[in-house]
């Protein structure tokens, strides 16, 4: 069960570091990488991301990076 890797544009940004992200097929509930690999600082509204969606829960995912 390898994550499925989806491009989305972030609607809203939500408490404990979580984002809701459009995707094309609805909308998912996106957590931002920390630590020594992270590519970007902070993501706003309108931001367009790249997405890995958890093989188990297709309403969750990570945001790899920002585009």
């Amino acid at each position: 069960d390898r994550p499925v890797s989806v491009e989305g544009t972030v609607l809203a940004v939500l408490p404990r570091a979580l984002y809701r992200v459009a995707v094309s097929g609805g909308d998912v509930t996106a957590h931002a990488p920390s630590g020594l690999g992270r590519n970007f600082v902070r993501l706003v509204v309108g931001d367009r991301v790249l997405v890995e969606l958890s093989a188990r829960d297709s309403g969750r995912g990570r945001i790899v990076r920002r585009q």
